[in-house]
């Protein structure tokens, strides 16, 4: 038995659920996600409000924060991350391969010259952005690089990075 498997049979029943919600009801299964930030006063740095959470994200002192928290672009690292985790445990459920492990680590390169005005060639983007899967499964070599396709197939976060979205200020 995988060191997941508790884990896994309640997420089986519940994507189970989904499934059959999302079926009987067609667009119920199309979710809006929010969140908000605010500077907080003379510290500079943001209570993030995602869902029911808020984390405090601010700068390194050397752009005169106090390292109170994750820099914004560690933030969206960490998205990405958590997401790839999460679609890991959902497609290996789906696919019945059992795990005892999986750990991503998400890596991106930022020129931040034009963030604090210097002139630059292109606009600040984190580019390129590199995610490491460590996957512990007692799964055979083909059904963790079926898992592995699955999930670059179904990652809602690594789609939004990798294909171009629509971002409008109102």
């Amino acid at each position: 038995m995988s060191k997941l498997a508790p884990f896994l049979t309640r997420k089986a029943e519940a994507i189970a659920a989904r499934q059959a919600d999302w079926t009987g009801t067609p667009g119920t299964s199309v979710i809006s996600v929010k969140a908000s930030s605010k500077v907080a006063g003379i510290t500079g740095a943001r209570p993030t409000r995602m869902g029911e959470m808020t984390i405090v994200s601010d700068s390194a002192p050397g752009l005169a924060g106090h390292a109170l928290g994750p820099t914004a672009p560690e933030m969206l690292m960490g998205a990405l991350a958590s997401c790839l985790v999460h679609t890991y445990l959902i497609q290996a459920t789906l696919m019945e391969v059992p795990l005892d492990d999986v750990q991503i680590e998400v890596t991106g390169t930022l020129d931040m010259a034009g963030v604090v005005g210097l002139p630059v060639t292109t606009p600040p983007r984190i580019d390129p952005i590199t995610y490491h899967a460590h996957v512990e499964t007692s799964a055979t070599a083909e059904q963790i690089a079926a898992l592995h396709a699955a999930v670059e197939d179904t990652c809602p976060v690594l789609f939004t990075l990798r294909l171009p979205v629509t971002v409008n200020r109102t």
